[in-house]
């Protein structure tokens, strides 16, 4: 069905419109559908082997650092990945979504759950690393949980009522806010509204925290006048660049989300419309670039874990004579092949 053609006999009562899973921007979707392919290409065999280092070489679940964390945000984004060929399959055969109720339900309950993963266990870590340098002499429930990884279950646990929006039967080709039958108007503006708070309180709420945690380590670091710097720059510059990912990433298809909901309320041309949803989804694919960067930040920032990462997977870029550190404990380990140069 075209742009021209979207009205619908309804009842006998009426013409509304009803939007089809249809992109009007066929050479472009083919071309968010590349993007996708080339994301999902880079990132699953990186993702797969930071995981393979975190089961194997880091043994995560005896550890009491961050790897429980890590280790689950590594997880989530490749659970996220398994979507994108999906989703290209979509775009390139000129679909936007799923025509499939089930497929189409299923992706969003996926990338709901995942994404939202990705971000909570970002957030997470940002926030131990601010008490760890903010606070470093003080108790907090966050240092004792991160020693158990039930609190990693938790997090799951917490995000599955999250996706119960994405469950219900009314919505048109997974899209919030379209005219339906009067009988379902009240429901369906209830359901699409809680999807709508959903994805912007899950963007919107980390964001604010990321914010606040990066602003005063950023202080900590300029108020410190004696003793070792390096651990104190080394927060600042995972926190900043754990912001500039989340705003490159995130924020753009946020503000695109509320652009379009702001032209479906006020009911504007389809032209309008249709042009506000091919912005957001193509901001909605550059998001999935989060999925290549988290581990690039969140695990290379680390020295001793790029050391590991390097040895194991990159001998040839280390140097031999220094022994890494890193192991299943957090000591030195003592393979043929050492330090990064």
């Amino acid at each position: 069905m075209s742009v021209t053609a979207r009205m619908a006999f309804v009842n006998g009562s009426g013409y509304q419109l009803i939007e089809d899973c249809d992109a009007t921007h066929k050479a472009l979707y083919k071309f968010y559908a590349a993007v996708m392919i080339v994301i999902f290409i880079l990132a699953l065999p990186l993702n797969a082997s930071v995981l393979h280092l975190f089961i194997f070489k880091l043994k995560f679940w005896k550890s009491n650092t961050n790897n429980v964390f890590l280790f689950n945000l590594v997880l989530a984004d490749i659970l996220l990945l398994f979507c994108l060929p999906i989703k290209a399959h979509n775009f390139i055969n000129g679909e936007r979504r799923s025509s499939d109720e089930v497929v189409c339900k299923a992706m969003l309950f996926m990338l709901f759950l995942n994404r939202g993963a990705s971000i909570a266990f970002l957030t997470v870590t940002s926030i131990d690393r601010y008490f760890n340098v903010v606070h470093p002499g003080r108790k907090n429930l966050l240092r004792a949980l991160k020693k158990s990884p039930q609190i990693s279950i938790l997090i799951w646990l917490l995000l599955l009522p999250l996706t119960i929006p994405t469950m219900h039967k009314n919505f048109e080709c997974c899209n919030s806010h379209k005219t339906g039958p009067k009988e379902d108007t009240l429901i369906k503006e209830v359901v699409d509204s809680m999807r709508e708070v959903v994805f912007f309180t899950q963007i919107l709420i980390p964001f604010i925290i990321l914010v606040y945690c990066t602003v005063h380590i950023v202080n900590r670091l300029r108020k410190k006048t004696v003793g070792d710097k390096t651990k104190l720059k080394r927060a600042v510059f995972l926190v900043m660049s754990v912001m500039v990912v989340f705003s490159f990433c995130f924020l753009p298809c946020t503000i695109a989300r509320m652009v379009l909901l702001i032209v479906r309320v006020q009911e504007l041309s389809e032209s309008h419309q249709d042009k506000a949803a091919v912005a957001f989804d193509g901001l909605m694919v550059l998001s999935y670039m989060d999925c290549l960067l988290d581990p690039l930040v969140y695990c290379f920032c680390s020295t001793k874990f790029k050391a590991l990462y390097l040895s194991n997977y990159f001998p040839f870029l280390v140097k031999d004579g220094q022994v890494p550190i890193d192991s299943s404990t957090g000591n030195t380990v003592q393979p043929t092949h050492n330090t990064v140069i």
